[in-house]
């Protein structure tokens, strides 16, 4: 089965849009278009749901109804109970107040957790924060050639019964090799040892199955998965109820709730269940039947052909340069196609130039000041990155190749 790209673009206001469609579009790691499922149903809560929810009149009701859609459906599509869902403004503070609960749950105890330095920052320096209290941090490190992660490590930084925890990327967003994220979940469940994935740079490309990763937790964002500007944490009961609470008190009873100290913003909650009408809309459209984790295994797979296919030439073209070094690995098939390279000069007029050249992408650090670190590259020098999806073409990507030979 083929991923029909005409259906999936026409999914999309941005293809339309007069100031959007002039580029070919590489930036999706920083953020994805908002499929039309998404808009609509944001237009329509501001319109007529823009009230405090699950009040006794009718678009109280209806605003609840809808936020209470959301959490059910991506819970569904995902494996989990929907109490296991939360939302909270972004990833980076649902981490921010999931390591606060850890740092409660560890202190005293003589403790250690994992982490590595290929994460996003977002899932590194909470983390590292806890040796304030104590915690001992241990690193499990990348190698500085590939940037790829050993999981033949892992065994041996566990081995004195000491760890308890560890963070680790589904993959990271500047080498974009896809971590064995089931494979490393059962060394840490042998370990006794929860488990928390940032999925942010994953999801995009499919979201995940949950119950077939095993880990504890899973953080992931809306807004790079066609959605509003939310984060999503996907928290296991067990675990989550055993954390200490870091919302009002009266909530903690409520586990979707009780790692949630902020209101939550309900107009893009409501818009989140816009992420699942569109899973849905490409399940119908390729004939993908069953369950809603069928479905959106279906679809996965479907995303996941169709990324490694558009990408592959990219790869190969940056490949034959001698004027650039390419992050991750060279196979598609191992990575997401989120193509850092380093650059034989500074990255940032490089991209500021291919934007003139009709090819919208960035450059800098992308807060992955640790992975950049271990494997030798400047800081101030930069990567850029060039960043696709299932929507991005095989006409984009022959723009692209075309843009950076005239630029480099």
């Amino acid at each position: 089965m083929t991923l029909n790209l005409d259906f999936v673009r026409s999914q999309f206001p941005a293809f339309a849009s007069p100031v959007l469609s002039r580029h070919a579009f590489f930036e999706n790691a920083g953020g994805s278009y908002p499929c039309q499922q998404v808009v609509d149903r944001l237009h329509r809560f501001y319109l007529d749901r823009k009230v405090q929810p699950y009040g006794p009149y009718p678009g109280a009701q209806a605003g609840g109804a809808e936020m209470d859609e959301a959490r059910e459906r991506l819970a569904a599509m995902m494996g989990v109970a929907r109490e296991e869902v939360s939302f909270g403004p972004s990833t980076s503070a649902n981490t921010y107040v999931l390591a606060q609960a850890v740092r409660v749950w560890l202190r005293g105890q003589g403790a250690a957790i994992i982490v590595t330095d290929q994460d996003h920052e977002a899932n590194s320096g909470v983390w590292r924060r806890l040796a304030e209290e104590g915690i001992e941090v241990r690193e499990w490190k990348i190698d500085p050639a590939t940037g790829s992660l050993d999981p033949a490590a892992l065994p041996g930084l566990m081995a004195d019964g000491r760890v308890r925890m560890m963070a680790f990327p589904h993959c990271s967003n500047v080498i974009a090799e896809i971590n064995d994220v089931a494979a490393i979940c059962a060394i840490a469940r042998a370990h006794a040892v929860r488990t928390v994935v940032d999925g942010v740079s994953y999801a995009p490309h499919g979201f995940p199955d949950i119950p077939s990763l095993g880990c504890d937790v899973y953080l992931f964002s809306a807004y790079k998965t066609y959605g509003p500007h939310q984060g999503i944490m996907v928290l296991r009961a067990d675990w989550g109820m055993e954390l200490p609470g870091q919302a009002h008190v009266f909530n903690h009873a409520t586990l979707y709730k009780r790692h949630t100290p902020a209101g939550p913003d309900h107009a893009q909650v409501a818009a989140c269940a816009g992420m699942a009408d569109y899973v849905d809309a490409l399940a119908a459209a390729h004939g993908i039947a069953g369950d809603a984790v069928a479905r959106n295994r279906g679809v996965h797979d479907l995303m996941r052909a169709a990324e490694v296919a558009v990408i592959a030439p990219l790869l190969d073209y940056l490949a034959g340069r001698n004027d650039l070094r390419l992050l991750g690995p060279r196979d598609a098939t191992r990575r997401a196609p989120t193509v850092a390279v380093e650059l034989d000069r500074a990255a940032e007029p490089v991209s500021e130039a291919l934007g003139r050249e009709g090819i919208a992408c960035w450059a800098g650090d992308f807060y992955a000041v640790r992975p950049l670190a271990a494997l030798g590259i400047d800081r101030d020098k930069g990567v850029l990155r060039l960043s696709a999806t299932h929507y991005t073409s095989a006409e984009d990507v022959r723009r692209l190749i075309a843009a950076l030979d005239r630029v480099l």
